[in-house]
Order: C-alpha cells, then sequence, then structure tokens
C-alpha cells in the first residue's frame, strides 16, 4: 500500500459512472487520483501537476486520446499510458503500443486486471527514469522519448518496443538479464511474445549501436541466460 500511496494516477475518462466508480475504487486501493472528463482537462492537469501514470480512454468528446498518448510521451517521458478503452480492435491495439503505451486494456475489464497493468506500467517507469534521455550506447546516441538514434551524422527513427528494450537494458546496465525479465517488463501479456522474440529485437538493435552486429561488444548474449548491456563498451 504505500507504494500504491506514492502513486500519481490521471484518469482521462468521459463516461460520469464509470470515471466516478474507478477514482473511487483506486483512490480505495490507495492511489492518488485526478479524473480529467476531456483532453483539454486532461492537457491542463497535466500542465499542473507531475503524474506517474495517465488511464486514458480513445474515444473522448473533444479528440482522441491517440493525440494525447503522443504529446505524454513527448511532453513527460517519465509518465506512463496505459489505454482503458472499448475501441479494442487489432489495429487500434496495435497503434496505441506503438505510441509507446505501457499497456492497452480492453472495455469490459476486471477491475484487478486494470490495477496489475498499471503496477506494471508504474514498475516499467521507475526503471526508466533512470536512464538518461538521450543516452550514448557504443556509437550511437539515443533519444528515447522522440524515438530516433543518431549515428555518424545520420538520424534513423527507432521503434517503440526497440527504445523500451534497450532503455530496460540500459537500466539494468552491467547486469545479466534474463529473457523472462525481458519479456515480463517491455511485453504485455496479451501480445503472446515468446524468447525468440527478445532474440530478434536484440539482433535490430546490434545493427544500430554495434560497429560489428556479428561480434557485439555493447549488447552481449549471456548463453541461456538472456543477455548483458555492457558498462563499457566503445562499439
Amino acid at each position: 500500500m504505500a507504494e500504491r500511496a506514492r502513486a500519481s494516477l490521471l484518469l482521462v475518462e468521459d463516461d460520469a459512472n464509470l470515471g466516478a466508480t474507478l477514482r473511487e475504487r483506486l483512490a480505495s486501493a490507495g492511489y492518488r487520483t485526478t479524473w480529467a472528463r476531456s483532453l483539454r482537462e486532461a492537457r491542463r492537469e497535466l500542465s499542473m501537476d507531475r503524474f506517474g501514470l495517465v488511464i486514458l480512454d480513445v474515444a473522448l468528446p473533444d479528440g482522441s486520446g491517440f493525440d494525447l498518448a503522443g504529446e505524454v510521451r513527448a511532453g513527460w517521458p517519465g509518465t506512463g499510458v496505459v489505454f482503458l478503452t472499448a475501441q479494442g480492435d487489432p489495429e487500434r491495439r496495435v497503434h496505441g503500443l506503438a505510441l509507446g503505451a505501457e499497456d492497452y486494456v480492453v472495455k469490459p475489464f476486471h477491475f484487478d486486471e486494470l490495477v496489475l497493468r498499471m503496477e506494471n506500467g508504474l514498475r516499467r517507469r521507475r526503471h526508466l527514469d533512470a536512464v538518461p534521455d538521450p543516452m550514448d550506447v557504443g556509437r550511437a546516441r539515443v533519444h528515447f522519448g522522440a524515438l530516433k538514434v543518431e549515428r555518424e551524422g545520420r538520424t534513423t527513427a527507432l521503434g517503440a518496443r526497440e527504445a523500451a528494450l534497450l532503455r530496460f537494458l540500459a537500466s539494468r546496465r552491467g547486469a545479466v538479464v534474463r529473457r523472462d525479465e525481458i519479456l515480463d517488463e517491455v511485453w504485455p501479456r496479451d501480445e503472446y511474445p515468446t524468447p525468440r522474440t527478445v532474440d530478434n529485437f536484440v539482433l535490430k538493435l546490434r545493427r544500430i549501436v554495434e560497429a560489428d552486429p556479428e561480434n557485439p561488444v555493447i549488447l552481449r548474449t549471456v548463453w541461456g541466460v538472456g543477455y548483458q548491456l555492457e558498462m563499457h563498451g566503445n562499439g
């Protein structure tokens, strides 16, 4: 409960009954919760306070929650986003996660499951707050919030999931991180990722940060365990 009491949430929900119920139940669970009924109200609250997490509907009376999620990523990189919406088709779920959301929960939902997903998102944010942005990894300068990489005078886009994986490894820099830890921290459970998913994303990251991706010295494989981002790799 002490951990929850430190978490400040912004609930963005235009349904009066659901918003009031959620605010009451979240408060009972130990979260400090501010309720906004529109994008306009949400932007005002974000400008006045710092939140650990935004619980965000997609369909709002004055626009799309997707737009606000992009603003949160750019303007408040230490704040996580969990979508809570009736719009559950796969294309929208993928779009929401690609914007950098911690999770995407579809209505109707079970309150305890929502809390679990929120806590996972808050835990990931605590890890990420310890990682500078931008950060030099090998020969690349990685801008996590802006989802881009600068290397040898060129700028390339960085996928949201690639950025999340690299940032998580950076938060544990020097430690060996197991594949199952990576899956728990970086991928929502309903995407059904596998250890092979992690391996494929690591291969993508090596092409970004390693001078010789076939012989990595920065993002190392620890056979049978997982991966290690070296403290002092020179790329």
